[in-house]
């Protein structure tokens, strides 16, 4: 029974929408509304820069890491991992937003993979913010940390529900970002400034 109350206690954390509830609570709009539309930090990021993208991100993150963590403490490496992968089901369809699109998974997965694998979250860390300085492409980082992440599980050796949950995991988020990779071909893809122009 307290398994299946933590992958359940899994899937309500990850249905958190901290990224619709943050620009809400402090600019008074609906994020939906704003930039690719999507609930997900790099949007948040994206439309108000750092000051709401990072609490945006660091929250996702972490309700990535509890999930994980409460089914590791009342089970094993099985129910930490259906417990992270119910928290990224969460975020991509939360339940608090009624079932409709939510974010990418990319943070909420990075935070459960901190708690199930941390040698591979550290690992994937600098994949990602090496792609990212070299292309400053956030969804081109978030793509090759997925196939990274799916390596460096099976590099290292981790139990085989750890393994099964990154090949998964990165083939979902690599799915959620389908219409990225399009624009990414087309070089329509929107690419972050890490400078602010100069004023003339």
């Amino acid at each position: 029974m307290s398994d299946v109350l933590a992958i359940v206690g899994g899937y309500l954390l990850g249905s958190l929408p901290f990224g619709y509830w943050v620009p809400r609570l402090v600019r008074g709009e609906d994020i939906r509304t704003k930039g690719s539309g999507n609930v997900g930090a790099s949007n948040v990021f994206r439309v108000y820069g750092r000051s709401l993208g990072v609490p945006v991100a660091a929250l996702d993150l972490a309700k990535g890491f509890v999930a994980a963590s409460l089914g590791l403490w009342v089970g094993d490496a099985l129910i930490g991992v259906l417990a992270a992968a119910a928290a990224m089901v969460g975020h991509a369809r939360p339940v608090f937003l009624r079932f409709q699109k939510g974010g990418k998974m990319v943070a909420t997965a990075g935070g459960a993979t901190f708690a199930l694998a941390p040698l591979a979250a550290l690992c994937c860390i600098g994949v990602w913010l090496v792609v990212f300085v070299l292309t400053r492409y956030a969804s081109l980082a978030s793509i090759a940390t997925a196939i990274a992440l799916a390596v460096f599980v099976v590099l290292f050796d981790y139990p085989w529900p750890i393994v099964v949950f990154g090949v998964a995991g990165a083939a979902a988020v690599i799915a959620m970002h389908h219409q990225n990779i399009r624009r990414l071909f087309a070089g329509t893809e929107h690419r972050f400034e890490l400078r602010r122009a100069r004023r003339a």
